[in-house]
């Protein structure tokens, strides 16, 4: 009886020793695959708000309001942004706080320290001399006070409607360039000679377009047979 009973306890003894042999390696393996804890600075932005209606000053002078659903601050990105992902709607105003018009976008970043702004998605523009501008990227210099865009942009003003894939402006959009357009003016603002024949023209994937800005009368011309843009 006294070697059956000390067979069983060193067969115990082997079985607890097997056990917490795999307990052991088990616990190291899991150690191993732990992952580290995720601390991203870059990712997290200092301040997030919803529902902003706010003024921007510049220089002691209030130049914008800003409406957003969502406005997010991230100080740890290189360069430092304003992001504004749910859209946002910028009113312009003067020195005096008469309004000039508007900007707008789905999507809105604002490098604070460069000064500079990257708007996509149905940008929409409106001056106080009734140029309208639509794009789908617009990128605005506010230190060197400049627009300009390399997709598809479309301007419409009170006689004249033009269309082009490359644009550039100062920010009162009073001067701009517009690289392969199409367009129609009207005729009685016009001043047509015989060099401007369709004969005498420059082919079109050679012309580059410079407008100094909307004219303020005459009847609007475009209506069905408003010509469409084609990439070239």
């Amino acid at each position: 009886m006294a070697v059956g009973i000390y067979m069983r306890s060193s067969h115990i003894f082997i079985i607890l020793a097997l056990i917490f042999g795999l307990t052991v390696v088990s616990c190291e393996e899991e150690h191993e695959h732990t992952a580290p804890a995720i601390n991203d600075k870059d990712s997290v932005p200092i301040m997030v708000t919803y529902g902003v209606n706010t003024l921007i000053s510049d220089s002691g002078v209030i130049k914008y309001r800003i409406v957003a659903e969502k406005w997010e601050v991230n100080e740890a990105k290189n360069p430092s942004r304003w992001v504004f992902d749910k859209g946002v709607l910028m009113t312009q105003f003067d020195e005096k706080m008469h309004i000039q018009g508007y900007i707008q976008c789905d999507t809105a970043i604002y490098y604070d320290k460069l000064r500079k702004w990257e708007l996509h998605g149905r940008v929409r523009i409106l001056t106080k001399q009734g140029l309208e501008f639509s794009s789908d990227e617009l990128y605005w210099d506010e230190q060197q006070h400049k627009f300009w865009s390399t997709s598809y942009s479309h301007m419409k003003m009170p006689d004249k409607e033009i269309d082009g894939n490359w644009f550039e402006s100062n920010e009162d959009l009073t001067k701009y360039d517009i690289k392969q357009t199409h367009g129609k003016i009207d005729k009685n603002e016009a001043n047509f000679s015989k060099s401007t024949a369709p004969s005498a023209q420059v082919p079109m994937n050679a012309a580059i377009d410079t407008v100094q800005g909307p004219s303020t009368t005459g009847p609007h011309p475009v209506g069905k047979n408003k010509p469409k843009f084609h990439k070239v």
